[in-house]
């Protein structure tokens, strides 16, 4: 593990030197923070969503309806964690090379200056996974106070999702059929599951 700031820091699974804003299909995983069931429960090899579970399916399903570089695949939610299939598709000209590497070496330029720093680019996975945590953050706090709840609402310091995500960039319809089973046949499969 690295360290910066003097902490530990879990290093980025982020595929170097591949621009996430580039048209690509992505498989990602999103998990609430330390793996809390909270989005519903498995009975009978289905997914029953509890309120909570609700929210993150509608505002899910909304993301797609509001960004019209995204197109929405197999998806599923579990009561930890949400994998879903998510095709970018861009009209705009980006200057990257094939097969979405940019040639950055390290460095980006923001208004004049120069970052080491990896950047959010807009219209891009990270962009997207960032609206929809923040989005579903607003809605389950504006819940917690509608139903007078009395527990922590969610904020940097109580987060609703855990901060990082998986992804994996699928390139291959071999490899997209695989991962769609395993998205529809994940509920018959939650006792073995990892995130269980």
């Amino acid at each position: 593990m690295n360290k910066f700031q003097n902490k530990y820091r879990i290093s980025s699974h982020r595929k170097h030197n591949w621009d996430y804003s580039c048209d690509g299909i992505y498989f990602i995983t999103m998990t609430i923070q330390d793996r809390k069931c909270i989005l519903g429960e498995i009975i009978d090899d289905r997914m029953i969503l509890s309120d909570y579970g609700l929210i993150v399916e509608t505002e899910w399903e909304k993301s797609f309806h509001t960004r019209d570089e995204l197109f929405l695949d197999e998806y599923v939610i579990m009561p930890n964690h949400i994998h879903g299939i998510i095709f970018l598709e861009k009209s705009d000209d980006n200057v990257v090379e094939t097969h979405g590497r940019v040639e950055t070496h390290g460095r980006v330029e923001t208004h004049g200056r120069v970052s080491l720093l990896p950047q959010r680019r807009p219209k891009s996975i990270s962009s997207f996974v960032a609206g929809f945590k923040s989005r579903v953050n607003t809605v389950v706090n504006n819940y917690i106070d509608d139903n007078l709840l009395d527990i922590p609402k969610y904020n940097k310091y109580n987060r609703f999702f855990q901060s990082n995500y998986y992804d994996h960039i699928i390139q291959n319809a071999q490899s997209l059929e695989n991962i769609r089973s395993y998205i529809v046949n994940n509920p018959l499969n939650w006792k073995n599951d990892e995130l269980f």
